[in-house]
């Protein structure tokens, strides 16, 4: 604590020094106090509140930390009278909410209401001495997005400890130089899921995504190899987590339940995502009859603690690390990190699950960077060509439906609920439109509609054309084409239904979901299909029907195992995945800038891994590949 004291204290001095030497202004400040990865400073002079944005980039510049300029309580306009003026300035509102710990004040918007620009925001802001927030309620409303706001705001004061100890984490005193890093693969060496990576310097502690294996067995496949790290859970600093996939942070309350307290970094979509994920994952594994390895109780603890970020947002996360987020194309929110060690000892970009294409909902993974000297990239695909565009591949989904429906059968669509769900209902739209396929019915189960709600609540993590309909209030998702199935009763009724359909519906790998529901019906009838549009994953039962393992065992509702015979047809179009193809792998190794010196290949079955390696050596030749397998490690050396 003493430490954390004289870290502030340091903090404060150059604050006060700024105002009395730099910017000779009657600062009042009242407050200077850790929030998160930010210091926040409390005013009690309106002057330096409402012009407050030179002002904190001046300090950002001078103690090199993100810093945010709050109103002291005893200027803040009251309750009543800052409602009034919303009244005045927004007319009817959806709600607002009040951090009365904070200053802030949230405005929600209905959805066909335009957003304020920041100058107006200012202007009220400074009326009321209070910061103006704005947020519009998503076409869809979702139930996920409503609990994050009960989380984060219903205990304000735990929240704002919460950030206070995460920024003694951050600004505490570096004690050692930083002479070496290194990185240990606690899941995702050579194999496809528990992406999980311990990044180790002299001084921090930092967990590189926290996933499970869909795959494994036992906890020892299925969860990272915490075992192998000694007081992992008492020395760690921080978790970044890359996208709201159950491989990359299905295991993240699971580090809560037994003790870790630190911060969770993600980006703003990810917190719903990965929320609605893990309180599903509980929930299928109960109905199976299993253990779930946590509980509720832990997955609000982990959203409590959890610092959500935006794309570019250069963020310091311990005294030597600080991250920068950006997009990687694989689904909403998903992110490369750059990773800046020390000043200038080492850079690396973690791209994890990345896309190096366009999509019809994201724009394609970043690859240039300020500085980089290791690059640790995801090989999914690493042995598998695609020998057909986009173009193609919907065309090829357009050839399978036809041929489906005019032999009078049902097409069923195994997806993951974020990323695939809503890019293959963005082109069953096109092709309906389009008159390509012939219009027929199509329902959506599973989360597939609550993802597609958090979706429209973050346009601008989209592409540029899909955030402006979104803005306009467009419902480009769920069309006049789509119904969602809502309850047990609905589903019952889809399943007597006669005549050609598609059902959209989780989970993409058949291991648990509605889907299997649908599949348990439509199995035995050769005139329906089974089209796979995303990885399946070596153990699950997608991965063995695609083998042509016909005879599989399914749970049935009441809990007994089943012995299924599928008839029906089954394919797969790969060029729908949320990862790069080999050719896409290859083409960004070519395209990075600057190049790496070395390359460390995860996230991907041996074969892909091995075959990636061998062509990358022939692009880069003077780099160092690595393929590691689980628990080894690789020593990063100082840049040169």
């Amino acid at each position: 604590m003493a430490q954390q004291l004289f870290t502030l204290n340091r903090l404060r001095q150059e604050i006060v020094r700024y105002f009395s030497v730099i910017n000779p202004l009657e600062a009042g400040i009242t407050k200077i106090d850790f929030e998160g990865p930010r210091i926040a400073i409390y005013t009690k002079n309106p002057e330096l509140f409402v012009n407050q944005d030179q002002i904190a980039k001046d300090l950002v510049n001078l103690i090199k930390k993100r810093v945010v300029i709050r109103s002291d309580e005893s200027i803040r306009m009251q309750r009543e009278e800052v409602e009034e003026k919303i009244r005045e300035f927004f007319g009817n509102t959806s709600g607002t909410i009040f951090n009365e710990t904070l200053g802030e004040v949230i405005v929600e918007l209905s959805p066909d209401r335009p957003l304020p620009s920041e100058n107006e925001l200012k202007q009220l802001s400074s009326v009321t001495l209070w910061t103006i927030k704005v947020e519009r309620q998503p076409p869809m409303q979702t139930k996920t997005i409503e609990k994050i706001k009960k989380i984060i705001y219903g205990d304000p004061q735990y929240r704002i400890q919460v950030l206070r100890n995460i920024g003694e984490r951050v600004f505490r005193d570096q004690v050692f130089e930083v002479n070496e890093a290194l990185i240990t693969i606690l899941g995702s060496g050579q194999q496809v899921g528990r992406s999980a990576i311990l990044l180790q310097t002299t001084e921090s502690k930092i967990l590189l995504d926290c996933g499970y294996s869909p795959s494994g067995s036992t906890n020892l496949e299925m969860i990272p190899r915490f075992d192998a790290v000694e007081n992992i859970i008492e020395e760690l600093d921080a978790v970044v987590v890359t996208h709201a996939h159950l491989d990359h942070m299905g295991m993240v309350p699971y580090l809560f339940k037994y003790g870790y307290r630190g911060p969770v970094y993600c980006t703003e979509p990810t917190l719903p995502l990965m929320l609605m994920q893990q309180l599903d994952f509980i929930s299928v594994a109960e109905k199976e009859g299993l253990f779930p390895p946590y509980s509720e109780a832990d997955v609000r603890l982990a959203i409590q603690h959890t610092v959500p970020l935006g794309y570019g947002v250069v963020t310091n996360i311990t005294p030597d690390v600080r991250i920068t987020f950006y997009n990687a194309g694989h689904i909403l929110g998903s992110a490369v990190v750059h990773i800046h060690i020390g000043e200038g000892f080492h850079n690396i970009v973690y791209t994890s699950d990345f896309k190096f294409e366009d999509s019809r909902t994201l724009e394609a993974c970043i690859s240039k960077f300020p500085r980089i000297e290791t690059l640790i990239m995801e090989s999914t695909y690493g042995a598998s060509q695609v020998s057909f565009n986009r173009a193609q591949s919907e065309q090829m989904l357009a050839e399978y439906v036809t041929k489906t429906v005019e032999r009078g059968g049902k097409v069923l669509i195994p997806v993951p609920a974020v990323g695939r769900a809503q890019e293959i209902m963005l082109i069953l739209n096109h092709l309906f439109d389009s008159k390509s396929i012939p219009e027929v019915p199509v329902f959506l189960d599973g989360l597939v509609i609550e993802a597609t709600g958090i979706h429209v609540a973050f346009p601008r993590y989209m592409n540029q054309e899909i955030a402006k309909q979104v803005i306009e209030n467009k419902n480009v998702f769920i069309t006049e084409y789509f119904t969602p199935i809502k309850s047990q009763q609905q589903r019952e009724e889809v399943l007597e239904m006669a005549g050609p359909m598609i059902i959209i519906a989780t989970s993409g790998m058949l291991e648990g979901g509605p889907i299997l529901t649908y599949l348990r019906e439509y199995a035995g009838d050769e005139k329906n299909l089974l089209m796979f549009v995303s990885y399946q994953v070596e153990g699950t039962l997608g991965r063995r029907l695609l083998k042509d393992i016909r005879e599989v065992r399914l749970i049935r509702e009441d809990g007994k195992p089943e012995l299924i015979n599928v008839k029906m047809e089954i394919t797969k179009i790969d060029g729908f995945s949320g990862h790069s193809s080999m050719q896409e792998l290859l083409k960004y190794v070519k395209s990075i800038q600057p190049k790496p010196r070395n390359i460390v290949l995860v996230h991907g079955e041996p074969e892909a891994v091995s075959n990636l390696s061998k062509n990358i050596s022939k692009l880069l030749p003077n780099a160092k590949i690595y393929t590691p397998r689980n628990l080894d490690s690789v020593t990063l050396e100082m840049k040169t």
